[in-house]
């Protein structure tokens, strides 16, 4: 019998090899390239965001030994930063972690310009840490505990993206996990520095607290000295008897002691009191 169907049996087999290594199986999770002689062709279950996730994942064809399939990841993929040290913007040294999370939504140029997701990783790697280094050297240590860090995250992800565009990836969100000030010496000293910036800054407040007042006071004075004029102008005696009282008050009901003041009647002082009708 096998002499008699060898043949066949053969071919049967051959067949069997061809067709299997035809079917290529697309998983939801991942774009297929199909790649004849080195260029794309075309692409399977290619990312979408209108269109329902996995629509297109599924069994497809290709022609064996002329066309290959190349897999390229369609989920959100994460990007991790080592620990890096970084100088602010106040001369801060700060132990910053971030992590980027990104996705590949144009394969065929990742296919051209990458040869695997490592590869991509590799690439932007070194980008997020510079952005990093670059946008934290322009905000103060200060910056990154108020609503100001989430300006400079943004900032990160458009730079960093704008990069990635070049590998068909797209940076979704950067985010710091961790940015703290060394721990030991470099702590103290940071606090030290801190404290001596506040103090000072304090101290300059307070100067111009100061310097404030005095011009108020000084306009104030002014502006009493004009009304006092207009004042005279206006009634000389009236001015004189109010002046007078003022002194009178300051004289003899200002303070807490018992002491006695001897003055004789025809003192220019008590001019007031020696013509009471007027």
């Amino acid at each position: 019998m096998w002499q008699r169907y060898k043949s066949l049996i053969i071919l049967a087999a051959v067949a069997a090899v061809v067709a299997m290594s035809s079917v290529v199986i697309v998983p939801e999770t991942h774009q297929a390239v199909v790649i004849r002689t080195g260029e794309p062709v075309r692409v399977i279950n290619r990312f979408n965001p209108d269109q329902e996730y996995g629509e297109g994942a599924g069994l497809t064809w290709r022609i064996p030994m002329f066309e290959r399939v190349q897999m390229v990841d369609r989920r959100i993929l994460a990007l991790d930063m080592e620990d890096e040290t970084v100088l602010s913007e106040d001369q801060q040294r700060l132990e910053v972690n971030a992590y980027a999370r990104y996705r590949i939504y144009d394969p065929v140029l990742f296919v051209e310009t990458t040869a695997s997701e490592d590869q991509l990783v590799n690439q932007l790697e070194p980008i997020l840490t510079s952005v990093l280094r670059q946008e934290l050297g322009r905000n103060s240590f200060a910056d990154l505990l108020t609503p100001e860090r989430g300006r400079a995250m943004t900032a990160i992800r458009n730079a960093l993206d704008r990069q990635a565009r070049q590998y068909g990836a797209q940076v979704i969100d950067v985010r710091i996990m961790q940015a703290d000030l060394p721990v030991g010496t470099p702590l103290d000293a940071a606090f030290n520095r801190m404290r001596s910036d506040r103090q000072e800054e304090a101290e300059t407040i307070r100067a111009g607290g100061r310097r404030d007042a005095q011009i108020i006071e000084a306009e104030a004075d002014a502006q009493a000295a004009r009304i006092y004029a207009e004042a005279y102008n206006q009634d000389p005696g009236f001015y004189d008897f109010y002046r007078a009282m003022q002194s009178y008050r300051m004289t003899f009901m200002s303070g807490d002691g018992e002491s006695a003041i001897i003055m004789s009647p025809d003192n220019e002082y008590l001019r007031q009191f020696r013509n009471p009708g007027q």
